[in-house]
């Protein structure tokens, strides 16, 4: 027995020293492969198609979108329904929704404007049920966002989401002065030129996708969809969620899941190792060109929900992102004698103005102020409410 547990233990300490990160070599190849991104939208929604290219780990650009292609949703039994690039960013639109046959099976076409032709397989309609539920709960100091759904007819079993998500956030300080055209005068702001309270937004960057396969019912109960922290800006005062769900075969979950032990859980030796990312468009000249992407065809079933951070427990404060301070700027004379004038020695034109310093018998002496990023909002959002925000 003594042998036994030494034995035991040496193996599990080699275990442990043979654990280490595994960093595969960056591929040297010139070529970048073309991503397409989107479903076939079945539902009163349009469809979007993004179309971009892979690029190195050493380029500065995360972006590679492919401009002034022709895109075209094709039905096996006829029609063609064409997609247009409206904003010039790469996401090929039908404007409005397609009104498609669900009986029938559809594929997209794209011609790039350097030339080539790609097409996905034809794909069955698969039908998304409703989303039951949008919720959270929360754990120690950190939201849980989650979703349920459920098919009565247990047909939908494989589960795709992704969402958008917006705030309410604030500057550190709230500006309340504004140098005038003169550069001189500090004068109160207008409503219009408040800069204190904003409104951000993200969207989904990870694989959310589930089965029902091994279960008697087809039931999502608390699929997990995010996690943030209390003391993150997003729920210093109000967020919200708008959560999209689609139905996918199960070759399409195959390719998502697959997706995801590639990009997300890669990282050493003991996680899941790469593997290829096998989808169903195709280059027609050249079949074993990767192409990165699945398409599918089904109707997206969405849902919104509002969280307001005193509904929230405890009294958790947002941690803000930089470190701020304020400072004094007086008005004085050629003498150096603090005197209600209109002129500031040394304005800090480049800082932004808090609150108003008074005299003890009376007026305006000077200021407080900031650094920019502490005071204005709008480096990181938009000062306009978005249409959908209550």
């Amino acid at each position: 027995m003594t042998k036994l547990r030494t034995l035991f233990l040496m193996l599990i300490l080699g275990l442990m020293c043979c654990k280490k990160p595994y960093n595969p070599p960056a591929t040297s190849t010139s070529q970048s492969y073309l991503i397409v991104e989107g479903v076939i939208n079945t539902g009163n929604d349009s469809t979007v198609i993004k179309l971009s290219r892979t690029v190195k780990l050493t380029d500065k650009i995360t972006d590679n979108p492919v401009l002034n292609a022709t895109v075209t949703v094709e039905g096996e039994q006829g029609g063609t329904y064409p997609l247009y690039d409206v904003y010039g960013n790469g996401h090929y639109n039908s404007v409005n929704s397609l009104n498609l046959n669900s009986t029938q099976r559809y594929r997209v076409r794209i011609l790039p404007a350097e030339g080539g032709q790609y097409v996905s397989d034809f794909v069955e309609v698969k039908p998304t049920p409703p989303i039951d539920s949008v919720g959270y709960n929360v754990k120690d100091t950190t939201v849980n966002l989650y979703v349920n759904a459920h098919d009565a007819t247990n047909k939908t079993r494989f589960y795709l989401w992704d969402y958008d998500e917006a705030w309410i956030f604030h500057a550190k300080y709230a500006s309340l002065y504004v140098l005038d055209p003169t550069g001189i005068q500090m004068v109160p702001r207008t409503r219009n030129q408040m800069i204190y309270s904003c409104f951000a937004n993200d969207k989904s960057v990870n694989i959310i996708a589930t089965s029902t396969e091994k279960l008697s019912s087809d039931v999502v109960y608390q699929g997990p969809l995010a996690s943030i922290a209390l003391s993150s800006e997003k729920m210093e005062s109000k967020y919200s969620i708008l959560v999209r769900q689609y139905a996918l075969t199960q070759d399409a979950y195959n390719f998502y899941q697959n997706m995801k032990k590639n990009t997300e859980q890669l990282g050493s030796i003991f996680d899941a190792q790469p593997s290829e990312i096998s989808g169903n468009i195709h280059n027609t000249a050249n079949p074993a060109e990767p192409v990165v992407g699945y398409i599918s065809a089904t109707n997206v079933q969405s849902k919104r929900i509002f969280i307001k951070h005193a509904d929230l427990p405890g009294n958790v404060l947002p941690i803000y992102p930089y470190t701020c301070e304020q400072d004094t700027a007086l008005y004085k004379d050629k003498t150096g004698t603090n005197v209600v004038q209109n002129v500031l020695i040394n304005p800090p034109i480049d800082y932004f103005a808090t609150s108003a310093i008074e005299a003890s018998g009376g007026g305006i002496i000077g200021f407080l102020y900031s650094t920019r990023v502490c005071v204005d909002c709008t480096l990181r959002g938009k000062v306009d409410t978005p249409a959908f925000w209550k």
